[in-house]
């Protein structure tokens, strides 16, 4: 293993975390997990993630939650990460218009909590980089295709977008207070093998296969840009190494949303390739051998209309671009489903 100093990864027990784990110990680094298991869907699913995690040299993990700050501040003390990737969160929209608590607990506090750990490193062990997880779904109200970081995104649709939009801001605060390098992602639905249940494709897959029918909502008309797991794993491992820097061209009377007088930046990771839900869902009923039922339904408040990610930004940066078919992508996914529920 590397002898350089480990990344420390929140939520790595997650469905995102999980596969930037692997996808770092392949590379030689050190990581160092950091996650509470928390009981929002299925713990089994998770244990089974880490089962895989644990036969890796380089792996460790601490069981524990982002609302203990003098637990985390003792993490990093000890471990002394280079680099902090930020993927816990309390996630789903729909969810968080019956459990609104849960969001500001999980995705303010917590995120304020990794703020403050990496601010508070001592010059000898300092963060050189935080790269944390925002959403397409900030994006709201915009319907300007493509969705671009340079645009405003002031109109969030649920709370749970607005707290990824105010992580966004926090960490802004905390680049132009303290000198922090930070990298906001957003990512534009992703999915793949090792999937979270309360997501679309995890759902229909298991629905069809049981005969049961799905809700398809907005009447399976909306467009979501459907991003492949490896291919988000990829864009974060290869952003943590390249610190966020300052843009000397950024001037306060036209601001920039995507960069700053601070080092701080933001960049959307998608695959820029929309697919419409309905053919989404046929792509799964191919894959799967199997006709799925629907029940259409209306669009559900919350639900963001169409995405379609601008890249381009991201691909200059990192010399990478989501890119998976989304007909690979699926298959690839229900092959797996298959094969650990083993149905």
């Amino acid at each position: 293993m590397s002898s350089e100093r480990p990344v420390l990864l929140t939520g790595a027990a997650g469905f995102i975390g999980f596969h930037v784990a692997r996808r770092l110990l392949a590379a030689g680094r050190r990581v160092i997990g950091y996650d509470s298991i928390s009981p929002y869907y299925d713990p089994a699913l998770k244990e089974a993630r880490l089962s895989q995690l644990a036969t890796q040299p380089g792996f460790l993990l601490h069981r524990a939650d982002l609302l203990d700050l003098d637990r985390l501040r003792q993490v990093f003390a000890s471990e002394r990460p280079s680099q902090v990737i930020h993927l816990a969160a309390q996630p789903g929209v729909r969810y968080s218009r019956e459990a609104p608590r849960t969001y500001i607990d999980a995705n303010i506090t917590g995120f304020f909590h990794v703020l403050e750990a990496c601010r508070h490193q001592p010059p000898d062990a300092a963060v050189g980089h935080l790269v944390f997880a925002s959403t397409s779904s900030v994006y709201g109200g915009n319907t300007r295709l493509p969705l671009s970081e340079h645009d405003g995104a002031d109109h969030p649709l649920s709370l749970y977008a607005a707290t990824k939009k105010a992580n966004e801001a926090m960490a802004h605060a905390y680049s132009h207070l303290y000198g922090l390098s930070v990298t906001g992602l957003r990512f534009f639905t992703v999915y793949g093998p090792w999937g979270r249940p309360d997501m679309a494709p995890f759902k229909f897959t298991r629905a069809i296969l049981a005969g049961e029918p799905i809700d398809v909502y907005n009447h399976g008309h909306h467009q979501r840009d459907f991003t492949f797991v490896a291919d988000v794993a990829e864009s974060v491992v290869r952003v943590a190494v390249r610190p966020a820097q300052a843009n000397p061209a950024w001037r306060g009377e036209l601001p920039d949303p995507a960069t700053s007088s601070a080092a701080y930046r933001l960049y959307n990771v998608g695959n820029s390739q929309p697919v419409q839900l309905l053919d989404f869902i046929r792509l799964l009923e191919a894959a799967l051998g199997r006709r799925a039922e629907l029940n259409l339904r209306p669009r559900e408040p919350g639900d963001v209309a169409d995405t379609l990610s601008d890249s381009d930004d991201l691909a200059a940066h990192i010399d990478f671009r989501p890119a998976t078919p989304i007909s690979e992508g699926v298959a690839r996914f229900v092959d797996w489903y298959r094969g650990f529920y083993r149905v």
